[in-house]
């Protein structure tokens, strides 16, 4: 069994975002701020959220901000969910929500809240329950969840289960391992699991483990990283991640390391990226890896910061 190389890891999060021009840096130029929660997660996981300047980083953030509330994946880019959803669990990270004003920013997401319950991502109004899942733990991490119809929120997430036990995009399409986490990861934030057939939803996710141990999103697909969380968070929401083999997938993860460079791939032998990296170490912590900060499932953030937030402590 392979062992996680912590140090490496640290030092290749920390090399990508110094490297502003190369190829990774440029590719997720439009999505930085997605990319500045992915490395900075798994710093704190790691124990190592020192190694960056806290009050850089916080202000940077605030730089992305649009006028509407909303943040872009940059500076000067247009606001979209998923980027204030990644703003605020940066600053949750380092307890600096505080500086954001609250109302203005819950107004932005409440805003794309639809009559049907569902969201869209941004003003161009395309839905999708990742949008619904974003909305809901964006607002939850505020406090501010009745700023929006929670129970149609509940309903429209729920109009897209399916006979699988899955969920998909929207009402209809098929069932897919991301879509599923969104779906149960803002059940759960809502208290509303009751939805949810925990066996038939728990079979579907565990037949996602393939022969080398590693989880893919769909039937027939091959395995990926990031599926360690989307899979796994949403078995351990539900309660069924013994239904699994947690060991296989801790050798799948370690397998997918750059042991001389640090990073983790989508496969083994792949190249790294930010991205594949923080969906291993989250999936290790998710596992209970040894030397790991605990993840809340459900918000994606430190189990610590969680608890700081919704228990003050």
């Amino acid at each position: 069994m392979g062992e996680l190389q912590s140090e490496k890891h640290v030092r290749y999060i920390l090399s990508v975002e110094k490297k502003k021009d190369g190829f990774e840096s440029v590719v997720i130029e439009h999505l930085r701020l997605n990319g500045a929660y992915w490395g900075l997660t798994t710093l704190d996981i790691l124990g190592k959220l020192d190694a960056v300047d806290k009050d850089e980083v916080v202000s940077w953030i605030m730089e992305c901000q649009d006028e509407s509330g909303g943040f872009g994946g940059n500076i000067g880019h247009d606001p979209h969910v998923l980027f204030t959803l990644s703003a605020i669990q940066i600053l949750a990270l380092f307890d600096k929500i505080d500086v954001l004003d609250i109302e203005k920013v819950s107004n932005y997401i409440a805003n794309l809240q639809n009559e049907d319950g569902s969201f869209a991502g941004d003003m161009w109004g395309e839905i999708d329950t990742r949008f619904s899942y974003v909305a809901i733990c964006s607002l939850a991490l505020l406090h501010r969840l009745d700023k929006i119809n929670v129970e149609k929120a509940v309903k429209y997430i729920v109009s897209c289960k399916n006979l699988d036990g899955g969920f998909g995009c929207t009402p209809g399409a098929e069932s897919h391992a991301g879509q599923i986490f969104c779906c149960v990861g803002a059940l759960a934030i809502t208290g509303s699991l009751h939805y949810v057939d925990k066996d038939l939803l728990g079979w579907w996710l565990c037949e996602r483990q393939v022969k080398s141990g590693g989880l893919n999103g769909r039937p027939e697909k091959l395995p990926d990283v990031c599926y360690s969380w989307w899979v796994l968070s949403s078995l351990i929401i539900i309660d069924r991640v013994h239904w699994i083999d947690k060991g296989k997938l801790v050798n799948f993860i370690l397998d997918c390391q750059d042991k001389e460079n640090g990073g983790i791939s989508d496969r083994p032998d792949d190249a790294v990226d930010v991205f594949h990296t923080y969906f291993g170490i989250a999936g290790l912590s998710l596992l209970e890896y040894q030397g790991l900060k605990a993840i809340d499932p459900a918000y994606a953030l430190p189990v610590q910061v969680v608890n700081k937030i919704f228990l003050g402590k």
